[in-house]
This record gives structure tokens, sequence and C-alpha cells, in this order.
């Protein structure tokens, strides 16, 4: 369930946050309680159709929204209106009025009851089918940790979806970095992504994707920028793309970017909560884009000649992009995203080519009705792999060098929904093997790998970056 702010989890986590696109979590054998009727419980609604967005333990609904809703407003019409400029639906089909009330007032009653601050312990040495490994907390006290990038010193740049730009070096916080525009911190926006250029040495340019607030302040999109870093100040900044339309909707805002060998910029845009989107070729959302490093439109871009398209577009139909990444040995892209309550996917990514979002999916809608009775069409790709139930995969990255060997050439995705980071093993581009790791380490939102073949991984609730040494 996605009750905005309300209810929306920071983006997944906590403080201003919001959902994220997860199957409900599986139900456990405390949650079989039912009403003397024989009918599921609160408890039970709950957790099926709401805790996957809100948490088990409601642990991401926002915080300024949920003051608002506890100082009187009316949760019960939330539920059953839903909030779909936040992504929420409407759970009017779903539940009797009896049975909204309920759930609103079960919601009511576990969230007055005191919190447990959110620790996490790990084992001195972390055991796994192919890699053991040490952990090491490289940075602490964030909230929503959405980017990592690695300057060549070995300090650490990570954004924080609020708005703030830190500095890492030695396990503690060095600077935070000024200059950063202004950003749209509603729902699952704010400051998202950062990658250095490949030629960061050469030329300085650090990428930035963040969501932005349209000239009127009603509604905005993503947008990409680049700058570079003087005296901990962004300075000589470059606004390289915006995406069109603005929207009031504060979800699926993509934005995760690689760059390839030949210098081209691929970067993710979700459809922003509308289904639609993703299949039209005259907006920016529900696609992957491929811009040059200044921003200007490759020529052979596919859809550049088609009237009416964005040029930008290098594939499309695609809900909610998280994660996108170049696989070690045959150099194709490849990308995760967000399907709806199932349907999670791993996509090969092909120039021109349509991945089917709303069309066909595994997945159905949070209130449990049908989206779509297709799982196939021709014309649309299919995933090369789906999740169901989903665990809501942020941020994806193959494992390169020699520091892992019992993981070279696998994904590792974070998973939001169920809080681990789960390793995914291809063989002639089909999955043979997954794994969970760093079990219910936090909501994973980033994983990436530093310049000296280091994983480190970024976590929401508790907020840190823990560095994986691996373990001969």
């Amino acid at each position: 369930m996605k009750f905005l702010s309300i209810f929306i989890f920071p983006l997944f986590v906590i403080t201003g946050v919001i959902f994220i696109s997860p199957e409900p979590t599986p139900l456990g054998s405390e949650s079989q309680s039912t009403t003397s009727f024989g009918q599921p419980s609160a408890k039970d609604n709950f957790l099926k159709y709401c805790a996957g967005c809100h948490g088990v333990k409601m642990e991401r609904f926002a915080g300024n929204t949920w003051e608002a809703f506890k100082a009187g407003r009316d949760l019960t019409g939330v539920i059953r209106s839903g909030l779909p400029e936040l992504g929420m639906p409407s759970f009017e089909k779903a539940f009797s009025q009896t049975e909204m009330k309920a759930i609103s007032d079960y919601i009511l009653e576990m969230k007055d009851k005191k919190e447990t601050p959110v620790t996490t312990k790990f084992p001195a040495v972390v055991r796994s089918k192919h890699q053991d490994f040490k952990i090491d907390t490289v940075a602490k006290g964030l909230n929503v940790p959405w980017g990592m990038a690695f300057l060549p010193d070995g300090d650490m740049l990570v954004t924080e979806r609020s708005g703030q730009l830190f500095r890492f070096g030695g396990g503690k916080l060095k600077a935070i970095i000024s200059g950063v525009p202004e950003v749209m911190a509603q729902g699952q926006g704010g400051l998202m992504d950062i990658v250095l250029h490949p030629k960061y040495k050469e030329n300085g340019w650090i990428y930035i994707s963040y969501s932005k607030k349209a000239p009127d302040g009603v509604g905005g999109n993503t947008a990409i920028f680049r700058a570079k870093l003087k005296d901990n100040t962004l300075v000589d900044q470059q606004e390289l793309f915006k995406a069109m339309p603005n929207t009031t909707s504060g979800v699926h805002f993509g934005c995760r970017m690689v760059f390839d060998e030949q210098g081209y910029l691929y970067f993710s845009v979700g459809e922003r909560g509308n289904k639609e989107n993703a299949q039209t070729l005259t907006n920016h959302c529900g696609k992957i884009h491929r811009i040059f490093d200044d921003g200007r439109i490759p020529p052979d871009n596919p859809f550049v000649n088609t009237p009416g398209a964005m040029p930008t577009i290098y594939s499309y139909g695609h809900r909610n992009p998280q994660g996108i990444d170049i696989h070690t040995v045959s150099r194709r892209i490849y990308n995760n995203e967000h399907g709806p309550r199932g349907g999670d996917e791993i996509n090969l990514v092909g120039k021109g080519n349509n991945y089917g979002w709303p069309v066909i999916t595994y997945g159905i809608n949070y209130d449990g009705t049908i989206l779509s009775e297709l799982k196939a069409k021709e014309g649309m790709e299919q995933p090369v792999f789906q999740w169901t139930p989903s665990i809501g995969p942020s941020s994806m990255k193959f494992v390169t060098g020699n520091r892992y060997p019992g993981w070279k050439a696998d994904i590792l995705s974070g998973s939001l929904s169920f809080k681990y980071l789960e390793r995914v093993h291809l063989e002639n581009g089909k999955v043979t093997e997954q794994e969970k790791l760093l079990e219910n380490a936090g909501r994973v939102r980033h994983v990436a790998i530093s310049p000296d073949g280091f994983i480190y991984v970024a976590t929401e609730t508790p907020g840190i970056v823990v560095k994986l040494v691996p373990v001969n």
C-alpha cells in the first residue's frame, strides 16, 4: 500500500520517504489470526495488502504526513480513495467500509506504540555459498542514502535523498558539499544518483540526478546535471536533461545512471505513476535514455527521426527502473525495475526495444485486482528474470575485478522490501542461482564497487554505508 508520506515509506523508509513497489510481506505464523466470523483480521489485511510498502511494523510511514493524520485526518478515507499522486491506489474494491475502518484503527493503534531504534548487528564473518566476507561500517548517521561515487583520493561522495551531498573519508564525515541545486524532495523524489565521468581525472565532471521542480512550482520531474567539485563546492553546473511532462506525482522518478566505454550516458526515468506514459514516445517517462556526456543527442538513437518522439529515448515500456549497469564480459546493458505487486524485473536493455509495461506484466494491482491478462505479446521483450513476490529492487551492479572470485560477473541487487542484498548468477543470459546476502541489514538502497574493487552497500533504517571485505 502506498499511503503517501503518510504511509509511504520514506521511500521506503522513514521520514519523508515514500513507497517502493514491493509485494506485501509474506504472512508468517503470527499473522494467521481471523475475526470471530472467520474473516481476515485487520492485521491480516494490513500484512497482505499494506506491509509491502509500509513495513510489517509500520516503519515506512513518512513522518510529517503521519503527524497530520494523528492530528485528525480521515485515514479510512485515504484507504478508500487512495493517494494517486503519490502512487497509492484506492482500496475501495478490496475492502468493505468496516474492513477499512478496522485497518485504520489497527494502524493508529500500532503507530502509537513506542518505536524501538533500529540497529544492525553483523557477524564477525558472513558466510555465503561462494564468498565469505567481513563487514566494515564506513558511514553512519544517514537517513536515505541514494547514491555513492568514489573520488581519486579515496573519499566517497554520498547523496541523501533529502537534498544533501556528503563527503566521507577514513570512516568519517569530512564535509557537506555546498552548491547542490534545490531538489523536489517529495515522496520518492529528491537527490538521487551520482556518477563520475569515466575520464574524471582529466575533466573533473560529476553527474547527479535529482527531482527538479517545474518553473511554476507545480510538480516536476527527473533531471540530470553535471558539475565540478572545488573546495567542497559544486561549480560550473550544467543541466543536461529534464524529463517532461511535469507532474505532481511523488513516485517513480528512476533515476540510475551508467557510462559505457564510448562515453554515452544511459539513465532511467520511471513512468511517474502514470502507466500510459511508458508506451508513449512523446514523453520521457517509463524509458531508458541515452545522451552524450555533454547532453547532446546521439544521431543514431532509435527514435531520433520518429515524429513527436523524445530523441533521447533508447528503450521504453519500463515502470520504475532503479538499477542499471553493464555486463563485465558481454558489455551489454542490464537494468532492474519495480513491478507492481509482483513482477519486479531484470531486463537486457536493447536499442529501441519495448519492455511491455503496462500491456504485459507478471504483477497485479496492489489491491489484488488484475492489471493485465497478458504476460507476453509479440513485439514486447520478456524479462531475463522476474521476482514474484516483489523484492523492491534498487540499484544493481555486476561484480568486477578479482577481489570476489566466487561472485565474478554476478549481479548484486538491493532489496528494499525484504532488507537484503541479492546475488544473481547468470549463465548464457539465464539466471541459474540466487542467494540472499546481508539479510536484515536494512533497506538496501545502493550497491557500488570502488576503483580498488571493493563492494560498498548503502542502506536505509539504519542509514549506513558498509564495505564488504572478502575473506579467503
